[in-house]
């Protein structure tokens, strides 16, 4: 049977060409540290670290090098910007499409005494940009949004919301774990403060290898929340002052870096080819499913293909959704992601809960062929189900 992937919601698949030749590089051929070696190798390690930053700073127009820093992954960096930020008596502003990467650690700073509001969203997963000041009140301490929800592929309008945000001197904060790497970002242009995306993603790069980009003045107002060495200033006690070292304690995952930076040089060489037929995919799929509809099947999220990611998102109404992504895979080969993709007020909004959605999610490397042969297969068990 063939294998179609279609969860590159989750993590993509393939990787970029040259991914895991280079962790495989790193592991084989220079093993040490950086940070913690006085010899050439450690040296050589530490520049490919710091050539890296200067990619993700171009990818994204980060404030420079030094304001990238790497994590665990995107969880890793909303716990660091949320919880490094946000103290009892603050107030942030939210929306209900976030992932749980956000509004878990919002939920556990609401229990010590922060204020959290949601901002309105309709039932396509569009924000209300209109109501958004009335929310905006004094004493807001920071917005924090997703940039495209990784339920239904629906994009928020951030330059808008950073654009008020900056007028009202309100920090904000962004999720790009769906979008960095497959939706320009402009950090400045867009008004951002801190932004936070995955290395696994639509960077093509490995698992457990994320980014925290902070301006400075953000970072001044930001509490490490995890402390240690860093190989510099190691007679003082406290952590240091600059960047990135004040948010990097301990060994960095030097193999992920490795395998990201053949991720960061493949997109740019051909990331605007690679975005742009990513999204006639994408939209290809959804017109084939939206075209299933009065079969038993509901697509969700906006009608606006310009505002759309990878993600299209389907409600079976005439049969268990876990039962359709099974039977995907059984007799087709096609994988999915079944459930609540780990954001429960989304599917609220969207009116999927608590079923959730069969969730597709093509990647840059996806052909118009599978996007034909998912189309054809689920209007395949639509016809099944009905037997």
């Amino acid at each position: 049977m063939r294998r179609v992937y279609m969860d590159n919601g989750a993590t993509s698949y393939p990787k970029a060409p040259g991914v895991g030749e280079a962790m495989a590089d790193y592991i084989l051929n220079v093993g040490c540290n950086i940070g913690r070696g006085d010899y050439a190798a450690a040296y050589d390690a530490a520049s490919l670290a710091l050539e890296t930053r200067e990619q993700v700073k171009r990818l994204v127009n980060g404030p420079g090098a030094r304001n990238v820093i790497f994590t665990p992954g995107s969880t890793h960096s909303l716990n660091y910007l949320i919880k490094g930020l946000l103290r009892p008596g603050d107030r942030v502003v939210t929306s209900p499409m976030e992932h749980n990467g956000v509004l878990r650690p919002l939920t556990q700073l609401q229990a010590e005494g922060v204020e959290v509001d949601f901002l309105p969203c309709n039932d396509k997963g569009e924000l209300l940009l209109e109501e958004v000041p009335a929310h905006l009140t004094p004493g807001t301490r920071a917005v924090v949004l997703t940039h495209a929800s990784n339920v239904c592929g629906t994009i928020l309008p951030i330059g808008a919301v950073g654009k008020l945000c900056r007028e009202r001197g309100i920090r904000f904060l962004v999720d790009a774990s769906q979008t960095a790497g497959a939706v320009p970002i402009d950090m400045e242009e867009m008004g951002i403060d801190g932004l936070a995306f995955p290395g696994h993603k639509a960077l093509l790069g490995p698992q457990g290898i994320g980014l925290m980009v902070v301006t400075d003045a953000l970072a001044g107002e930001l509490t490490p929340l995890v402390a240690g060495g860093t190989g510099s200033v190691s007679h003082e006690l406290t952590m240091p002052s600059f960047l990135p070292d004040r948010f990097e304690a301990g060994t960095l995952n030097l193999p992920g870096i490795y395998g990201l930076h053949a991720a960061l040089t493949y997109l740019e060489e051909q990331g605007e080819e690679l975005r742009k037929r990513e999204h006639k995919v994408a939209c290809h799929l959804w017109a084939r499913l939206k075209e299933l509809e009065e079969e038993g099947l509901r697509v969700v999220g906006t009608d606006d293909l310009t505002a759309r990611t990878g993600v299209v998102s389907v409600d079976f109404t005439t049969g268990d959704n876990g039962e359709m992504a099974f039977r995907l895979e059984q007799e087709y080969g096609i994988s999915t992601r079944c459930g609540l993709h780990c954001a429960p007020t989304a599917h609220q909004t969207l009116g999927t809960y608590p079923q959730g959605t069969v969730r597709f999610s093509v990647g840059p490397f996806t052909t118009f062929e599978e996007a034909d042969y998912v189309g054809c297969s689920v209007e395949e068990l639509l016809l099944s189900s009905r037997d």
